[in-house]
């Protein structure tokens, strides 16, 4: 039979309640156990008859929590990553993986003195924007990239007050760690970086744009991030020697768990909005989308509990995330190139 595994939950904001909770409870051979939460009110609205427990401390010491998630703020990340593996827990923290470069590694090492499992979130592997990409590459069908921009813009002009606002690295430290990911996925370390990270809004906290190029030796990364496009579809747009392609729109995934959907259903991750693919000879037509799937990671997860399968994201490539944010945050200060 499948040995069941056990999850306890810190954190019952968006996170918790939008990317976790749901794909826990639909993936088979896991069952969500606990949840850390300050509000057991707003835990049971999305989960009637779960076991809140004030800290986690509390849920370390339940029986038959076998993987923890932490879904804290991201200040916690480090230490409650910590804690549960020394309580001998598997662990997901969700992105970013920490604050700082060192808090990760530390981390890390931790994770591997107790011989435990360490995943960082980074569903945006499985949006069906970027798996369809990833084919468009692999099939030869772009030839050689040359040029890689990415957007996640957003239409938010007025800054909220929310700690996720005032994070001491803002959008970068939150958007940044999934386009940073998608980009490394594609094309490894980079030999340059060079960041514009700045507050625009009138009475911003921390950054709330981010244009940043990757300096690759035969193509150019351009990840770029803003709180206020009011027209703010574009997703990507792909140069290369074999053509170009341009895809508009997000991912639905995440506004449809949101709404309270549940990951289910032959129509769950169609992503209806095609990309356009011109060729080299100039002639343009639509790219219909690969279908994008969070439950993937879930049961890659799973099977990595198991021993039966491989990490879907080790601390290593997490690490290598941080790298660049870092670096990223350096060159925006001194306002030039660096090395990552």
């Amino acid at each position: 039979m499948m040995q069941e595994i056990g999850v306890g939950l810190i954190g019952y904001g968006l996170g918790g309640r939008a990317f976790h909770a749901p794909y826990v409870l639909a993936t088979p051979g896991m069952a969500l156990r606990a949840v850390v939460s300050r509000d057991p009110a707003k835990v049971h609205a999305g989960l009637p008859g779960m076991q809140v427990v004030a800290d986690v401390d509390a849920l370390l010491a339940l029986p038959g929590i076998d993987l923890v998630i932490v879904c804290s703020p991201d200040e916690l990340h480090a230490d409650h990553a910590i804690a549960a593996l020394r309580a001998g827990k598997h662990v997901l923290v969700d992105k970013p993986f920490a604050t700082s470069l060192a808090d990760a590694r530390r981390v890390a090492a931790e994770a591997e003195g107790a011989g435990r499992l360490l995943a960082i979130f980074q569903n945006r592997r499985w949006d069906a924007d970027f798996r369809t990409l990833r084919r468009l590459i692999a099939e030869g069908r772009l030839g050689e990239i040359i040029q890689f921009e990415s957007h996640f813009d957003r239409w938010r002009p007025t800054p909220a007050t929310t700690w996720k606002d005032a994070r001491a690295a803002g959008i970068w430290q939150d958007l940044g760690p999934h386009l940073v990911d998608q980009a490394l996925c594609l094309f490894g370390k980079p030999e340059g970086v060079s960041a514009d990270i700045a507050a625009l809004r009138e009475g911003a906290a921390s950054p709330d744009y981010f244009h940043v190029t990757l300096r690759y030796s035969r193509h150019r990364v351009l990840l770029h991030a803003t709180k206020q496009a009011a027209a703010h579809g574009l997703r990507f747009v792909v140069h290369g020697t074999g053509g170009s392609w341009i895809k508009n729109g997000t991912d639905g995934q995440e506004a449809a768990t949101v709404a309270g959907q549940r990951p289910e259903g032959a129509d769950w991750g169609v992503d209806p909005q095609p990309g356009h693919l011109t060729d080299a000879a100039g002639d343009s037509h639509m790219v219909m989308n690969e279908r994008g799937d969070y439950r993937l990671f879930w049961q890659a997860l799973a099977d990595a509990i198991r021993g039966e399968g491989a990490n879907p994201v080790p601390a290593d490539e997490a690490i290598a995330v941080m790298e660049i944010l870092e670096t990223g945050l350096r060159s925006s200060a001194e306002r030039r190139e660096i090395q990552p």
